[in-house]
């Protein structure tokens, strides 16, 4: 049909039934009759089912139930639409806490001769934990979604630092080493114990801060900060009893500390899963428990009042 005349024209006429043919002067001027088909025309109304399909796949509003659950963050109206266009970065800063947070447990808990608070799995508090969460933040930020943003970006500095406490050039701990030691021995003064504990405490302030606010998302997120404010508690207090020359007391304390945080990293590990099975489209899905609607948002307690 291609070396016929006319047909590299598009028809734009009325549709009609494929009973009969038609001229290709009938196609090229236009007139063909009602019951004459058109493979232009076909193709084009093709093109237009699946724009129409397409607007109407870009267009959809998900519910605020699916939104928390992807996001881990009440809806909130934004500008735009990055959160269609762009992938959702919720799982990458989760991969990047839980794969720090449960090594780190164990380690504080001691399993397999295990300890040196972790130190074994520096490089990966920097390149996972702080790496994962940090720009996973920054991602929320663009997306307009400052809860997850700020949550991300702190516990990327959180692992960032914990990291440089570590390596033994920033001399976090060497500093309180006595001249005549080596600096790892400066690690279980009393002054180096007593000041970790002040920055794990400011900490436990800001986790329960977290846990407050986490209470518009759902349980799994709010179990997820609960253990790991109860985390912050035993370390905090841990730590200050140590610096006491309470050993024992102290050591158990850590270890309870080290309990909460594997606890912490597997109700991470949870959320995960129910997020990446959304994202696959998964057939079966996982509940998170929806707990935003216990507690209505100012913005909507206004808007019912009004």
């Amino acid at each position: 049909m291609s070396s016929q005349p006319g047909l590299n024209k598009e028809y734009r006429g009325p549709a009609y039934s494929t009973s009969a043919l038609a001229s290709p002067d009938d196609l090229e001027s236009g007139t063909a009759p009602d019951s004459i088909p058109s493979k232009l025309e076909l193709d084009n109304d093709d093109v237009v089912a699946q724009q129409s399909r397409f607007r109407a796949a870009s267009t959809v509003t998900m519910t605020p139930e699916l939104f928390e659950k992807l996001y881990l963050s009440p809806k909130t109206a934004v500008a735009g639409d990055l959160r269609q266009r762009f992938a959702n970065p919720t799982p990458l800063a989760l991969a990047g806490h839980i794969l720090c947070i449960c090594p780190l447990g164990c380690n504080l808990i001691g399993w397999k001769g295990s300890g040196g608070s972790g130190a074994a799995s520096t490089g990966g508090y920097v390149f996972v934990g702080g790496l994962l969460l940090f720009t996973a933040g920054l991602l929320e930020f663009f997306l307009g979604n400052t809860f997850p943003f700020v949550v991300f970006c702190a516990f990327a500095g959180f692992w960032f630092s914990f990291a440089a406490t570590l390596i033994p050039s920033f001399n976090a701990y060497g500093a309180y080493a006595a001249s005549s030691e080596s600096a790892a021995s400066g690690i279980s003064t009393q002054g180096f114990e007593a000041s970790f504990g002040f920055y794990l405490l400011f900490w436990t302030v800001f986790v329960m801060i977290l846990l407050v606010c986490s209470l518009r998302t759902n349980f799994c997120f709010f179990f997820l900060f609960f253990t790991l404010e109860f985390c912050f508690i035993c370390l905090t207090v841990g730590y200050f009893r140590l610096s006491e020359a309470s050993a024992v007391s102290g050591s158990k304390l850590v270890q309870a500390g080290g309990g909460f945080a594997l606890a912490c990293g597997l109700t991470g590990f949870y959320i995960f899963l129910s997020l990446m099975l959304v994202a696959v489209d998964f057939p079966y899905l996982l509940p998170v428990g929806d707990i935003s609607h216990l507690m209505v948002g100012y913005q909507e307690r206004r808007q019912n009042t009004n």
